[in-house]
């Protein structure tokens, strides 16, 4: 029988994820509707990204004989003041992520559920890249300064930045040849 603490920790982490994904959705809304579509469509990725997340510990709950939630999303914000503010947002966020994914791993260790810790593992090497990539993004920011002019290249490549993006761009290439 899967264990009920760490069950009911788990499915709270599913919440987390899924307001991951709403409010990286609002973000790209945002975007989009404010004339980066560079940034729109990485924010659209990052927010199927989380959805997944959210999925793989649903379907983990499922499968160790637990019930999975689905959880109530409160409404993250719709408007936001700039598109720094939006990737600094990120970071954050991130953050906090990685934060409850730490705790999570240690109510696993608490209840000695040593299978769970080590399916948790594969999310705390993704909150190391999650955190990297909205610090690299702010780096980026932070290096163009006050030059508005090089904020057209920056959406531009933010179009691309995603992983996903970057396979299915890959992917393009490869069927065009």
């Amino acid at each position: 029988m899967f264990n009920k603490k760490v069950e009911e920790a788990i499915n709270h982490q599913i919440e987390k994820e899924a307001y991951s994904s709403q409010l990286y959705l609002s973000m790209a809304s945002w975007a989009h509707k404010n004339g980066y579509s560079g940034s729109a469509t990485f924010l659209y990725l990052q927010a199927e990204e989380e959805r997944m997340h959210m999925l793989k510990l649903f379907k983990y709950i499922n499968d160790r004989s637990g019930h999975a939630i689905v959880p109530k999303v409160d409404q993250p914000p719709t408007e936001f003041e700039s598109i720094s503010k939006i990737y600094e947002q990120v970071l954050t966020h991130e953050r906090h992520i990685t934060a409850s994914i730490n705790n999570l791993v240690g109510v696993c260790i608490d209840e000695r559920d040593f299978t769970t810790n080590m399916f948790l593992q594969w999310y705390v090497q993704e909150q190391i890249e999650e955190e990297a990539n909205a610090q690299g993004i702010i780096d980026r920011l932070h290096l163009m300064g006050s030059d508005s002019s090089l904020m057209y290249m920056f959406d531009k490549d933010m179009g691309v930045f995603h992983p996903a993006a970057a396979a299915a761009k890959g992917k393009g290439a490869a069927s065009e040849a």
